[in-house]
């Protein structure tokens, strides 16, 4: 099948136009930006993009997930708008019942997220926060065999650091780190067995928070990006 001049360019310009954001308020280096509202909701928003591919290096290689509670006078707020904004689009979330949140999920990562909520009267408008620039791992790599028994040294690379750093494994949960690109992950927690190799999954999760100008004491938007690699635990022989 031949496609016109016309057609290529066209194809050829999606990438483009996401890559640099149109140089706006949506950009990486945008900078944070409370926003406004009518101090009468309480939010509670995590934004979480997720790795489809193991130590996913590009934007692509991402799926962003969005879950916002929004509360007045202790009340869950089910009806209204909720919607966040980035670079490659709008996303009006939906509430679920089953957890009390507004949900949704956009392709890749686009680092700068916008928050605005509509409720009646209610509003909490335009909460950007200019999340953590995508980190790799660069040490260990995947697939590579660690000894349990010892302390290992996890490295990646990364922009600024993030405001939060957490890192955990199959054995242990979120622990909380310096974002400094550089961690001794302590003997004991990868998980082992004494006669055969274990596969385990290290994750890396940075964040950036900002907290809404417009809505009530509490309130925050989270904006985080998790990377991960698969290795081999090595047989303990205890």
């Amino acid at each position: 099948m031949r496609l016109s001049i016309a057609s290529i360019l066209a194809i050829l310009s999606v990438p483009t136009l996401l890559a640099c954001g149109g140089g706006g308020a949506l950009s990486p280096g945008a900078g944070d930006d409370p926003g406004t509202g009518t101090s009468t909701l309480g939010v509670d928003a995590e934004v979480t993009a997720r790795p489809i591919a193991t130590n996913a290096r590009a934007a692509e290689d991402f799926v962003t997930e969005f879950q916002v509670r929004v509360t007045k006078n202790g009340n869950q707020v089910t009806s209204g708008t909720v919607t966040v904004t980035s670079a490659v689009g709008e996303v009006a979330l939906t509430y679920n019942d089953g957890n009390n949140r507004w949900s949704g999920t956009q392709a890749s990562y686009s680092e700068v997220y916008e928050l605005s909520v509509v409720a009646g009267a209610d509003t909490v408008d335009a909460v950007r926060v200019d999340g953590p620039a995508l980190h790799t791992f660069s040490a260990p790599l995947p697939g590579a065999t660690l000894d349990s028994l010892v302390a290992n040294e996890i490295r990646w690379d990364r922009g600024e650091a993030a405001d939060v750093a957490t890192i955990d494994t199959d054995r242990i949960d979120q622990l909380t780190i310096a974002d400094t690109g550089t961690f001794s992950l302590p003997a004991g927690s990868l998980k082992d067995n004494s006669q055969n190799a274990e596969q385990d999954r290290i994750r890396l999760e940075r964040t950036q928070r900002v907290t809404p100008a417009g809505a009530v004491a509490g309130s925050v938007m989270r904006v985080s990006v998790r990377n991960e690699i698969e290795v081999l635990v090595q047989p303990t022989g205890l």
